[in-house]
């Protein structure tokens, strides 16, 4: 996609999608034989509702059909959240990931050097991150901290035997 269509695109459906309370997160054109696929990614700190997505892409197909942006070809639209295994890049993504267990790679320049981390977010700010590095082999977990600068990716773990936090409560 032309980054003059992807602009024209983000200017279109950036306050269409603000309105619903949600943050565009990316917008992602791509063939499909002879159609396109024009994928809009959405979410808020609170997650998005299938019932959100279809009435914003309901919203959409009209802003895009009223609009020029798109041409006179065929295409499919979709509407989805992000989905669990997207990279963390944004601030809002990390303060979204707090309580959850998270893989780092981390860049040559920080402070440790290069290398992989797994470890879950307690608490984030205009820095970087508070951390809890699970202990291993029975050892106890252990607090660090990361700047932003320091990570060169980022990508929420998933976790499908973990109690929730009433759960351990109780």
């Amino acid at each position: 996609m032309s980054t003059t269509q992807s602009d024209r695109l983000r200017g279109l459906l950036e306050p269409l999608v603000a309105a619903k309370g949600l943050d565009l997160e990316d917008i992602e054109m791509s063939k499909a034989g002879k159609r396109r696929m024009l994928r809009i990614i959405v979410d808020s700190d609170e997650g998005v509702e299938l019932d959100a997505c279809a009435e914003l892409s309901r919203e959409v197909s009209d802003k895009l059909d009223d609009s020029d942006v798109m041409g006179e070809d065929e295409y499919v639209l979709e509407v989805s959240s992000p989905g669990a295994d997207r990279p963390l890049t944004e601030h809002r993504h990390y303060v979204r990931a707090i309580d959850r267990l998270v893989k780092f790679q981390l860049s040559a320049e920080g402070e440790k050097g290069a290398g992989e981390l797994i470890a879950r977010i307690l608490d984030v700010d205009d820095e970087g991150m508070d951390l809890e590095v699970p202990g291993v082999k029975g050892r106890k977990a252990t607090a660090r901290r990361i700047a932003f600068t320091d990570i060169a990716k980022a990508r929420v773990e998933i976790e499908f035997n973990r109690k929730d936090k009433k759960e351990e409560e109780a």
